[in-house]
């Protein structure tokens, strides 16, 4: 079993004994409903054939149908799709969503591949699949390695067996029944969090100092909207390297580069350093946005800023949680801080139900509201209980859930 796999289940488990569930009640919550793996066999437009491996992780359905990404990268493997299944549970549970949680993924690198054979794997990825996915059952996203794109692939797949359903998949071409606002939600909802935490201190955004660990989709919105805040993003990476200006680096600048560059690493506009560094600049507000385990025992005691607010999935050891909690810095944990991507994912969903089409304020405002109230009840929750944000998180997903599954036994 992974790390990230145990230890995810620690702060399930951790939830569960401070709500006296019964070890019957723990082990329902902690053992996924279905696991998936199959053989994708791919011919790659040379004539040859490749085998990829896919995964579907079902966690839970007791608040409705699950709900997850798809990702495509070579670190792809079960505990990694079953840790993040789970923690889709929690986050919908969280969020007050009327989901459950899902995670699939494929083993490939997907810059290896062309457009055309992406989007056949994409395919038997969902003839695979297609029984156990649908509007009420299993409800796909974008993640890792995969976009809009790839969403309107697997939606026209699943419409060759079952018909046109676009609440299939969200994340989807707006043209093909997708929300406007879907592609900044994620990061529009950590610039709600980072206010929510500031206000509860008694401060402002604006004159904040960030620093972006990843700029890809969800780091480079965030940075896009902390600058509209007035806020100053001193350090941002990705893949390529780090760059840094304590005056802060012009954002429109740096995404310029990346756009023309594929990445941060040599941006004119500050100065070059490694990018696991980025994790222990100098700042207020530090925002992993990358990949899970990037901070460690060995770094945590490093951080430099007073809030982290976990943009990407499980980004702190528990060994390096503990550390940050020693020192008295505020940890907004993944499944409150991202929520804001599958927060808008429902709206998608709900307006594909209802044959409704929502404006882009329409989805704004109610993302900025569902977002006050997730950080009120966990603050709310962490203040009755005198813990920490993140057990105050997992103890109102867990609770919920197993209220959830109570009932329906």
């Amino acid at each position: 079993m992974s790390t990230f796999l145990e230890e995810t289940r620690q702060y399930v488990l951790r939830a569960a004994r401070s709500l006296d569930l019964s070890p019957r009640d723990e082990r329902r919550l902690m053992t996924a409903r279905r696991e998936i793996r199959f053989e994708c066999t791919l011919p790659l437009d040379n004539g040859e054939v490749a085998t990829y491996v896919g995964f579907r992780v079902q966690h839970d359905a007791s608040r409705g149908p699950m709900k997850g990404g798809i990702r495509y990268d070579r670190a792809v493997d079960h505990d990694e799709v079953a840790a993040l299944a789970s923690l889709m549970t929690w986050k919908t549970a969280v969020a007050g969503l009327p989901y459950g949680g899902a995670k699939g993924g494929i083993d490939c690198d997907p810059g290896e591949l062309s457009r055309r054979e992406l989007q056949r794997l994409t395919r038997i990825w969902v003839d695979n699949l297609h029984e156990v996915i649908g509007p009420s059952l299993d409800v796909p996203a974008p993640d890792m390695g995969t976009d809009a794109q790839t969403m309107a692939w697997i939606a026209d797949q699943y419409a060759s067996h079952h018909g046109w359903n676009p609440a299939v998949v969200t994340g989807k071409p707006v043209e093909l029944g997708g929300s406007l606002g879907r592609d900044a939600a994620t990061g529009r909802g950590v610039i709600h969090i980072a206010q929510s935490v500031l206000a509860a201190k008694g401060e402002q955004l604006a004159g904040q100092r960030i620093a972006i660990q990843g700029f890809g989709n969800v780091g480079s919105w965030a940075a896009r909207l902390f600058d509209g805040k007035g806020a100053i993003v001193v350090a941002g990476s990705d893949i390529t390297g780090a760059v840094r200006n304590p005056d802060g680096l012009d954002i429109a600048a740096l995404e310029l580069h990346v756009a023309e560059t594929g990445g941060v690493s040599g941006f004119a506009g500050g100065e070059s350093f490694p990018g696991d560094e980025v994790l222990v600049e100098p700042c207020d507000i530090l925002v992993p946005a990358a990949i899970e385990g990037v901070l460690t025992a060995e770094n945590a005691g490093a951080v430099q800023a007073s809030t982290v607010i976990e943009a990407a999935n499980g980004p702190t050891s528990r060994a390096a949680d503990e550390i940050l909690r020693s020192r008295e810095i505020t940890v907004v944990p993944d499944i409150v801080a991202n929520c804001g991507g599958v927060t808008v994912s429902y709206f998608e969903w709900k307006q594909n139900l209802q044959h409704e089409t929502w404006d882009r304020a329409t989805v704004e405002e109610r993302l900025a509201r569902r977002m006050n109230t997730v950080f009120e009840d966990v603050a709310a929750e962490a203040r009755h209980t005198r813990g920490d944000l993140r057990e105050a998180a997992f103890r109102l997903a867990v609770g919920r859930v197993a209220t959830a599954t109570s009932l329906r036994s």
